[in-house]
């Protein structure tokens, strides 16, 4: 077809043609590779700080492991991370969330208590196959899997799961034995009230205190922030101060459990604990995807927010790859899943950190601790790994953001709240189903219900806005104006075409009503319309011919490059006629005012006289038309007739 108004501003232009395979390379590379993937950072300098936090610890304990394994996961991730990540300020441990997933998902099928070495074998083959999913993800650029666990969502879940790691602490806080393994807030409540008569009082005094300690210098370090140390170096206090104290008055002998014996030295290797072959392969390699995803997704949200604060960007297939490797490393030398905690980030993030050297310097001191200090952690009440875990747990619950989900997007709320619901009452796995079913259904429902809007004139300007957000906007008699807020798909064209049917049928009733000029133009206004598939031109078809038969006239503004390619390629431009489409959604206002009396010896309606005078208050462009007559010259400017596609 011509394309000789292609230079004009006025025209709605064809995008000129290009090869299928520059066309496939760069719809891959927008897909795939939307920043610079080789980009070169330059080496930071090492950072001089002392960062010691025993989280691994009590999330191996959370996590039914022998406690020595925590601090394994401390020691070789880091160092892994250190040379492949991009992040200045992610510190690498474990997780509480993880911990409890382990325990749910694989503690379901082998008692962790009954046959301890065949739990550790599954949960170290769990935190392989975690690996390998997060560097498959991160090579395949598929990175954006992440994003749809929203935000509603992860407020829920997180919540959920803090909610229930807290109730769970009520073991260690209560100095219990036995207790259940279902992650449930009602079979957690229900194991600690029927065996009332085994509390113990010790443990739960003491579990008391180091828990109003530690609140007590998070409050503090929060009105503070220079003092941010304190808090930071809260947990590491109440080991010592609880050891000792248990080491004074022989407490381990009046019912306060302890770690125990740790064994001195570092990682031995595990490549040969990998249950390949276990009946159980199954179970490990769910636990390790849905781990996976859910530590990909805290570690990368952690990333990024902390990136925001020092002005950079943090490479999220990078970061992938770097949780993946670690992860696969940390397989072979004892260590279970590990991502960037949110709590040892701020630490690492308020210390000052400059690269990810930082996470060398920690693992260099539990490098120490497990050469050399792992016998004084002999006497480490287990009380006071309840308490560190449930201080916490405790700020990951985050009621303000669920307030403010409520007060913005109800339907984010309810998200929140199935997440929340279905962690606390049902289990960790199936909460977390229910929040990304949720977040997939707002999303489906977003593409499948896209929302219309009728468009009209504020007065005095040139500017054309939705009658429901500006109900002092004008609509023009004998226009229907409608303005079409997502692409067209196979998924809503149906919805589209019923919609716009009812639009017209109540433009139509209104009109009569008000005793205004007839319909004849509908206009859609498709700048939103990124694409469109084929069903989305069978849409538009269908409602061309709807209109022809009603004596309507479609009118299309402002259709983007890739709808145009449609619609050229299925000649529907010749179909709907090339001076039917327009640039923006004035000029088919102005054409249709002007065409409405043009080449007539008939008097211009009375809508047409109006919107000619409220032109030429704005633009002088049209001639002031101060009564009825005949009117055969109708523009001074550029011509609206000549203001079709190219």
């Amino acid at each position: 077809m011509g394309n000789s108004d292609y230079h004009t501003p006025r025209g709605v232009a064809v995008p000129p043609p290009k090869p299928f395979c520059w066309a496939v390379s760069t719809a891959l590379k927008e897909t795939f590779f939307p920043d610079d993937p080789f980009r070169q950072f330059k080496n930071q300098p090492p950072s001089r700080k002392f960062l010691a936090v025993p989280q691994g610890i009590s999330y191996a304990n959370l996590a039914s492991l022998p406690p020595i394994v925590g601090l394994y996961s401390s020691f070789v991730p880091p160092l892994i991370y250190a040379m492949f990540g991009s992040s200045r300020d992610v510190a690498v441990g474990t997780i509480a969330v993880a911990s409890l997933l382990l325990t749910s998902m694989i503690g379901g099928v082998v008692n962790p208590y009954e046959n301890p070495k065949l739990y550790f074998q599954l949960a170290v083959t769990a935190t392989f196959f975690s690996g390998v999913l997060q560097t498959a993800l991160g090579l395949l650029r598929l990175g954006f899997i992440v994003d749809f666990l929203s935000h509603a969502t992860i407020v829920g879940f997180m919540g959920g799961a803090a909610t229930i790691v807290c109730l769970q602490q009520l073991k260690g806080m209560l100095g219990l034995v036995h207790f259940t393994r279902g992650t449930d807030m009602v079979s957690v409540l229900k194991s600690v009230f029927t065996q009332v008569h085994q509390w113990r009082w010790e443990s739960a005094v003491l579990g008391c205190l180091f828990l109003f300690f530690l609140l007590l210098t998070r409050y503090f370090s929060k009105r503070k922030p220079a003092f941010f140390w304190i808090n930071a170096m809260a947990p590491l206090m109440s080991v010592i101060l609880g050891s000792i104290l248990v080491y004074l008055t022989h407490a381990e002998k009046h019912g306060v459990q302890v770690i125990g014996h740790l064994k001195k030295g570092l990682n031995p290797p595990s490549l040969s604990d990998l249950a390949f072959g276990s009946p159980y392969l199954v179970t490990a390699i769910k636990t390790g995807a849905v781990t996976g995803i859910i530590a990909l997704a805290e570690g990368i949200a952690v990333g990024r927010s902390f990136s925001m604060f020092k002005n950079y960007h943090i490479d999220g297939n990078k970061e992938m790859i770097a949780f993946g490797m670690m992860n696969i490393a940390g397989s072979c030398t004892s260590c279970y899943l590990t991502t960037g905690p949110f709590s040892r980030t701020a630490v690492n993030f308020n210390a000052g950190c400059k690269s990810a050297v930082s996470n060398i310097v920690m693992a260099t001191a539990v490098m120490i601790t497990l050469l050399f200090l792992t016998p004084l952690f002999h006497y480490t009440p287990l009380v006071v790994l309840s308490s560190i875990i449930i201080a916490a747990m405790l700020g990951l619950i985050d009621y303000e953001a669920a307030i403010h989900l409520w007060k913005v997007d109800k339907f984010d709320f309810v998200v929140c709240m199935s997440a929340y619901i279905g962690v606390v009452f049902v289990s960790v796995e199936i909460g977390l189903t229910i929040a990304v079913t949720m977040s997939m259904l707002r999303l489906l429902l977003s593409l499948a219900r896209p929302r219309t809007h009728v468009l009209g004139n504020i007065p005095n300007t040139m500017t054309y806005r939705s009658i429901d957000q500006y109900p002092n906007a004008n609509t023009v008699p004998g226009m229907l104006i409608l303005h079409i807020d997502a692409p067209i798909y196979f998924a809503n064209s149906n919805y589209l075409r019923e919609r716009i049917t009812r639009w017209i049928y109540e433009e139509e009733d209104r009109v009569k009503s008000c005793g205004e000029a007839n319909l004849h133009y509908v206009i859609l206004d498709m700048s939103a319309v990124g694409s469109i598939d084929t069903s989305g031109m069978s849409m538009l078809d269908e409602v061309k011919k709807d209109l022809d038969k009603r004596g309507l006239k479609l009118v299309l503004a402002n259709p983007g490059s890739e709808v145009m390619k449609k619609l050229d390629k299925t000649e529907f431009i010749q179909n709907i006629g090339q001076e039917w489409i327009y640039l923006t959604v004035e000029r088919p206002w102005e054409h249709a005012t002007l065409c409405c009396i043009h080449a007539s010896e008939l008097p211009p309606p009375s809508g047409c006289l109006r919107l000619l005078n409220s032109l030429h208050k704005i633009t002088c462009d049209v001639p002031k038309i101060e009564k009825r007559g005949t009117v055969k010259a109708y523009w001074v400017g550029p011509q609206p007739c000549g203001n079709r596609i190219a």
